[in-house]
């Protein structure tokens, strides 16, 4: 564009003037726009195109697209799993350039009805397209990790007050996107059983940021086809290698694999292993507060939220997490629906939550009762960091906004 648009005619008008040779103006004038708008509108010319960058740099707050079953959307979707079409419309909308992903869909619905009554191969071929098309939706340089576990722990779009959803049968789904955010890195790491290779090299844990690392805080950790022999050995083999580093560790163990774009060659659906996200970065902030057997009950869950609020972290920029046994949620509070979420939410009024439903869990109370002092990595033995039969919640903090 030159300098002094001509509209209308050739005649210079004030306003093409300031959109064209005004970087404040356009930056604010841009900062409306959502990011793939961004994008079109940095081709314009030189200055918009260092406006736009400048704008998406500023983005830093996570955005997310969720499904639930109450969720008006057409009960049947021709072209895979509802979240699927969610992305697709949402992703238009959407103010960040995500740079990772993090999505979960429930096992029983990523596949189509018709899959489902077919042969295992099958369901997972189904299972396989829709992942795939899934990762197409996101930029190239996009990170995506997608796993299905049994049920989701999910917070409706729109705002991070809005009451997060225990959904332990039927479809649904989310897809965290996480922005490049300065000072913070966020990566991807996965970890396949192999029968002839029983360690880790030291080179492996220090390229995904899992050893050698002092800026590393958080690792959500997720074992993958546990019920495979061997499995949660291996599980436990891969965690024990930095368990005892000062960093907070949760996670669990999900059906399987379904996205991993990180990596060059295609996920294989057969295989078991671990996979996870790091974190890293010194404005990071987190704890975790584990519900064991004991907490079967409101008040008792109340307790533990109580505990988890004394970290004193704050509530913006902020994500909460929730990774429960199958065996909890509504027939283990005696009929009650919702009520480790609705407890969440209580302490927590503007922290989104998400998570799963899965087949045991990982992690540890990381805050002691008494005078709430967090736990010291060292302090907790590797048996204590596996469970069943209860749930671990999470918070994340990555770093108030400039």
């Amino acid at each position: 564009m030159a300098s002094g648009m001509e509209l209308g005619g050739g005649a210079d008008l004030p306003g093409a003037f300031v959109l064209s040779n005004l970087a404040e103006v356009v930056e604010r004038v841009l900062a409306f726009l959502p990011a793939k708008a961004l994008l079109r509108a940095a081709g314009v010319s030189r200055l918009w195109s260092a406006c736009a960058r400048r704008v998406l740099r500023g983005q830093r707050a996570v955005a997310w697209v969720s499904v639930a079953r109450a969720d008006a959307l057409p009960d049947a979707v021709p072209d895979g799993h509802r979240l699927l079409r969610a992305v697709a419309e949402e992703l238009e909308n959407v103010r960040i350039l995500p740079r990772t992903v993090l999505y979960m869909a429930d096992a029983e619905t990523f596949v189509s009805q018709e899959q489902r009554r077919g042969h295992v191969k099958a369901r997972k071929r189904m299972s396989m397209e829709t992942a795939v098309a899934l990762e197409k939706l996101f930029p190239k340089q996009c990170q995506v990790l997608g796993i299905v576990t049994p049920g989701i722990v999910v917070t409706p779009m729109g705002s991070g007050s809005n009451q997060p959803q225990e959904i332990e049968m039927g479809e649904s789904g989310f897809a965290l996107l996480f922005p490049q955010i300065e000072g913070i890195k966020i990566q991807p790491f996965h970890f396949i059983k192999q029968s002839k290779k029983l360690t880790l090299e030291k080179h492996e844990l220090a390229e995904v940021g899992l050893l050698d690392n002092p800026e590393l805080r958080v690792v959500l950790v997720f074992g993958y086809n546990c019920c495979k022999v061997g499995a949660s050995s291996y599980l436990q083999r891969v965690v024990s290698t930095f368990s005892d580093m000062n960093i907070i560790l949760a996670g669990g163990q999900v059906d399987s694999l379904s996205s991993l774009t990180s990596e060059k060659s295609p996920v294989d659906i057969n295989a078991t292993g671990v996979v996870g996200l790091s974190f890293s970065g010194l404005r990071i902030q987190s704890a975790t507060v584990l519900l064991n057997e004991d907490v079967s009950d409101e008040k008792a869950v109340e307790a533990a939220m109580q505990r988890l609020k004394a970290a004193n972290i704050p509530e913006q920029d902020t994500i909460g997490f929730m990774f429960a046994c199958v065996g909890r949620g509504f027939h283990y509070y005696r009929a009650k629906a919702n009520v480790e979420a609705d407890a969440f939410r209580k302490f927590f009024p503007s922290v989104p939550l998400f998570g799963f439903f899965g087949n045991g869990e990982i992690g540890c109370d990381r805050i002691v009762t008494g005078n709430f002092i967090l736990r010291k990595c060292n302090e907790v033995k590797d048996e204590d960091l596996f469970h069943s039969y209860t749930t671990i919640m999470a918070l994340i903090h990555l770093g108030s906004s400039k």
